[in-house]
């Protein structure tokens, strides 16, 4: 590794503790955000990755299915949700999950990646049918599903405490949950731009619920919108503390915000620059943090390989059929060959290693070959 050095002297104390292996404070967060000095906090994050994961780089083949887009929340943040009569809104009957998911399974999934809208109508039971029959139909592909504010307003609509609702969820087939919702955690920032979801202290507690019953999650957070520096650090630091209670969480996943098409089209896209940034900080603040991800579909695929040397050492997946971004202005492929992953992994001068949702090694050669198209349906997805 090349010789650090620091242009910017706030940070000199910080690299001594990160160096020394030290808990960096909210002071240090907030002041890696201020800091012009990009290079010394890669230098700093990369050294901190490297220390744990080497040249290694993970990746895993999933794929997204977005049950509905119809939802009741009206977040300014999303260009997703619809209300249940306006152009673009749908609702999959199981039937045609299942179609896509067993598509996903012969495509090699290890993991579906499953979100939706808040859907007025849909009862409880309609996703609990839903992981039975997945989970039937495919019970070698792990089912990471619902954000904590999906299972909040299960809660809502179905009259049932969060205990009993993860246990129901846990029990139809729910193998973890992912981190999506997290948002910035702060109620200010909560109340501007998704004041009709759970707020963050119950996210948080939803969270620890999970972890509490056997089920991991992700958990991320949305930046380049309307938070402060203090609100993002204070964000990081509320994930560290329960990460350090429950130690549920397997990655760690900063999300940049794309404002076409939402409620704050007004705002510019973040740079380059603020995301590797975000990268960097997250992994020098989020010491309990095993894994931070590089989100290709959000920071492009060059943005992401540059942030394999700043901290990252996760490229998500292939995912297929991503939609909550792309309807907000992502130009990015929504979908990328386990082969090209490697290659961009390999072209960043990392290891790529195919692992599935709870980081362990997928060796391919030892799987069971797919099975075949069920002889009583079409299938006629496009990827």
């Amino acid at each position: 590794m090349s010789e650090l050095r620091i242009n910017d002297e706030q940070l000199k104390p910080i690299a001594d503790k990160v160096i020394a292996g030290e808990r960096l404070s909210l002071d240090d967060g907030i002041a890696m955000y201020r800091s012009p000095d990009l290079l010394a906090l890669g230098w700093l994050a990369n050294s901190v990755r490297e220390k744990r994961h080497g040249d290694t780089c993970f990746f895993n083949v999933n794929r997204h299915i977005n049950p509905t887009n119809i939802c009741v929340a009206h977040c300014k943040l999303c260009a997703f949700g619809r209300d249940p009569n306006a152009p673009g809104a749908y609702n999959f009957a199981l039937e045609e999950i299942y179609q896509r998911a067993e598509q996903g399974m012969r495509e090699g999934a290890t993991e579906f990646h499953m979100v939706g809208g808040l859907h007025p109508d849909l009862p409880f039971e309609y996703f609990l049918d839903l992981m039975r029959g997945l989970k039937k139909r495919c019970p070698s592909v792990h089912l990471k599903a619902f954000t904590m504010v999906e299972v909040g307003y299960f809660s809502r609509i179905s009259k049932k405490s969060i205990r009993e609702v993860l246990v129901a969820l846990k029990e139809a087939g729910v193998d973890s949950l992912p981190g999506g919702g997290a948002e910035i955690f702060h109620p200010r920032v909560r109340k501007i731009i998704c004041d009709h979801k759970v707020s963050g202290q119950q996210w948080l507690n939803i969270a620890r619920t999970a972890h509490e019953i056997g089920l991991r999650s992700n958990a991320t957070m949305l930046y380049g919108h309307v938070e402060t520096e203090e609100e993002r650090v204070d964000h990081l630091l509320k994930l560290r503390e329960l990460q350090d209670e429950t130690h549920g969480f397997s990655a760690f996943i900063p999300l940049a915000f794309h404002p076409a098409n939402t409620g704050l089209a007004h705002l510019p896209p973040t740079t380059g620059y603020h995301d590797l940034k975000s990268i960097a900080i997250s992994r020098l603040l989020l010491d309990n943090f095993e894994h931070i991800k590089a989100y290709w579909v959000m920071l492009t695929p060059s943005i992401a390989q540059i942030a394999l040397r700043f901290g990252a050492d996760d490229l998500d997946g292939t995912v297929v059929e991503e939609k909550i971004y792309h309807d907000a202005g992502a130009k990015t492929a929504e979908f990328t060959p386990r082969a090209e992953l490697e290659r961009l992994i390999r072209e960043a001068g990392r290891v790529p290693v195919e692992r599935d949702t709870l980081y362990r090694p997928v060796d391919r050669s030892k799987m069971p070959p797919p099975p075949g198209p069920r002889p009583d349906v079409t299938i006629s997805i496009n990827i």
